[in-house]
């Protein structure tokens, strides 16, 4: 029934969102037609005859310059973008077309925009899965021994570099792994930017597999260092909590050696905090925390292509990429729940 429930308000919260989302975005100031006609304002050339036709695109208007806005042309203009409709009956419009997954063509790139994502998505799932990955090793690994050796010598002075290294942001590690390893003014080990090398398509297939991954080592783990650090503790709590129980001192007392009983008992009931928590993380690694780390090294991802159609006010991109991860997160929040009820069947979220 929690199921059902949570499958009926799934779209409801989609829908929520993407209203809010679209009447800030909408009603704000500066938005792509403002951008064009400052461009033709400032502009040497005349063009009024380019506009004849009544498929104008973005990119004749940045090609073409003109000093004053005729009437008729800012008319086509506002309905070359679908501006000459209602706020709402552009908001719904757009809405009927997510849900066949038609999210139209991009504003500047005169592409559409499921070509755009699918083209962008490998760099940011790289990204993302394999800093997820590693960050849940080395949280899992950090926390179990942080909880075993509690208030000894090595907890104290892990928290000392787990606290450091979580104040140091993702973008400053990477500027120094640039500067250290990419050729600067000290060692030429990494590639400087790209995601594969200049002839990637002469190499081998196990050289590819080498390439692309020496092209990931520095963006990885640069979000590593800065990523973990709050897992840990999530971690090293859940297992504190879980070894203070009743059950594992009946445990020990069957003759379960301490190993046995952390990873059969302990490791399975502490796992759930760490469930909990992947969906947020693996999101905010796919999308805003990678971000800046694709723009350090030339990686055109996901996080890039938001970046950019916010600053161009590319809304079809935006409302897209705001679509899609939205309902990302929703479903991944649910199957997070699911996990928890396959983890432990004894939880009832009714």
């Amino acid at each position: 029934m929690y199921i059902f429930y949570r499958l009926l308000l799934l779209p409801l919260t989609l829908f929520i969102i993407l209203l809010i989302n679209f009447v800030v975005i909408q009603t704000a100031p500066g938005g792509p037609i403002d951008k064009i006609i400052a461009q033709l304002n400032n502009s040497q050339h005349a063009v009024s005859e380019s506009f004849s036709s009544s498929a104008i695109t973005v990119k004749q208007f940045h090609s073409q310059q003109h000093q004053n806005i005729d009437p008729e042309i800012l008319t086509k203009i506002n309905k070359n973008f679908g501006f000459d409709l209602p706020l709402m009956s552009r908001f719904w419009l757009m809405l009927k077309k997510f849900i066949t997954f038609d999210f139209g063509e991009s504003f500047y790139q005169d592409k559409k925009i499921t070509q755009l994502i699918l083209e962008k998505m490998p760099v940011s799932i790289s990204i993302g899965l394999f800093t997820t990955f590693f960050t849940y090793l080395i949280a899992i690994s950090l926390g179990i021994k942080k909880a075993v050796k509690n208030g000894s010598k090595f907890d104290k002075i892990s928290n000392f570099i787990i606290v450091f290294c979580y104040a140091l942001p993702a973008f400053l590690l990477a500027i120094f792994f640039i500067i250290l390893f990419c050729g600067g003014n000290f060692w030429q080990i990494f590639p400087l930017r790209g995601l594969v090398s200049d002839n990637f398509a002469q190499l081998a297939w196990w050289q590819k597999i080498v390439d692309y991954l020496w092209h990931l080592f520095l963006p990885i783990l640069s979000m590593v260092i800065g990523s973990f650090a709050s897992l840990v503790f999530f971690c090293k709590n859940a297992f504190l909590e879980e070894i203070k129980k009743t059950y594992v001192l009946l445990a020990l007392a069957k003759g379960l050696t301490y190993k046995q009983v952390i990873y059969r008992h302990i490791f399975k009931n502490a796992l759930l905090i760490l469930i909990a928590n992947l969906p947020v993380l693996l999101l905010g690694i796919l999308f805003s925390s990678s971000m800046l780390i694709e723009i350090i090294f030339s990686l055109d991802g996901l996080g890039l292509l938001g970046y950019e159609a916010t600053i161009s006010r590319d809304y079809p991109v935006m409302f897209a990429l705001i679509f899609i991860f939205t309902l990302i997160g929703l479903v991944a929040n649910l199957l997070s729940d699911l996990c928890y009820k396959i983890i432990d069947p004894r939880i009832r979220f009714d």
